[in-house]
């Protein structure tokens, strides 16, 4: 925690540049070197990443970091977990304190362009929204003028929230908080009439709160949120393997192959299922095993298994798919082919 405090003080831009100097091309090798992936998740975000009662480490975001260690060493378990509040990400990512970073952080362009860092994907579309008390009876943000308003400062959402109130012309008063625990704490205590943030989070925080059916999520979506995995760049090998082990989850849902089917797959002959299960062997000159997508789907499971089990109907949360439906089937998830 020192070392995090001390680097958090240093220049982002500082941190940048040395970042792509140190480390280019070097993550593969050092993750291989020492048997594991290191990853940065949310310190406690219900469905995207959150230690359970014996802190085994859960959720959609720590899947991701999950398929990558599967396509690496062909198992899964073989990652370690560092909580991270929104302040201290994009500085363990940039000081090599992390390997990816996996934490509900927007692909923006002055974050991928900016901070020495790429997004390789997008594991979750979501929107900024707005958490209020039933009992206010509001049915619209466009009444919340003269609202006090919880935010988590250092997230695109603070930038967004006076966006929104600026175009719409009307004001509020901002209590912001470091964490998202300390906003959710803050608007059931009262000390403010709404509560902002990704639609996600606001569905994650709802069911932290003594009497969730309490609070609504308004209808209103005042922004894109892109969320996903993002690594330093400089390493076109690991990035691409962070890239292609979320893609691999989503072909395989494409394709009807799920962690519970794919072995019975394995005598398919659609030419499409040969190539991701690598009973085709082709030249797809990721550094990994020939079967990496196999093992990814195996043990963490297809995008669908993925997102139900975390946040969909199979979880406290019950997302409906929405965006994040396959392409073909009305949503805005898609993966390029293996060929």
């Amino acid at each position: 925690m020192k070392k995090r405090i001390l680097m958090t003080a240093v220049s982002t831009l500082t941190l940048a540049l040395a970042a792509g100097a140190a480390h280019a091309g070097a993550t593969f090798d050092a993750v291989k070197k020492k048997g594991f992936v290191q990853c940065g998740v949310n310190s406690g975000l219900a469905g995207f990443s959150v230690p359970d009662e014996k802190g085994v480490w859960k959720g959609m975001d720590v899947d991701v970091c999950r398929a990558v260690a599967a396509a690496v060493f062909g198992d899964s378990e073989k990652v370690k977990y560092t909580p991270l509040t929104a302040k201290e990400r994009f500085t363990a990512l940039q000081s090599g304190e992390i390997d990816i970073l996996s934490r509900n952080t927007t692909w923006t362009v002055t974050r991928d362009g900016g901070l020495g860092i790429g997004f390789t994907g997008v594991t979750y579309y979501d929107g900024q929204g707005f958490l209020i008390k039933k009992k206010l009876g509001v049915k619209s943000a466009l009444k919340l003028n003269g609202a006090t308003v919880c935010v988590q400062s250092g997230t695109t959402t603070e930038l967004n929230l006076a966006d929104y109130f600026g175009v719409h012309k009307m004001k509020f008063k901002p209590v912001v908080y470091d964490t998202a625990d300390e906003t959710v704490k803050s608007f059931e205590a009262g000390r403010c009439d709404v509560l902002t943030s990704d639609q996600s989070q606001l569905y994650a925080l709802r069911i932290k709160l003594a009497q969730p059916e309490s609070a609504v999520v308004l209808p209103e979506v005042i922004s894109k949120e892109p969320l996903g995995p993002a690594v330093r760049q400089g390493d076109a090998e690991w990035f691409n393997i962070v890239r292609w082990s979320l893609f691999a989850m989503l072909g395989a849902e494409e394709m009807g192959i799920s962690s519970k089917n794919i072995d019975s797959m394995k005598d398919s002959k659609n030419p499409d299922v040969k190539r991701l299960l690598g009973t085709d062997v082709i030249k797809h000159g990721l550094g990994v095993a020939d079967d990496w997508a196999y093992k990814i789907v195996k043990q963490v499971g297809n995008y669908s298994e993925v997102f139900e089990r975390n946040v969909g109907m199979g979880s406290p949360l019950k997302i409906s798919r929405g965006q994040n439906a396959l392409w073909n089937k009305g949503g805005l998830q898609y993966a390029p082919p293996i060929r």
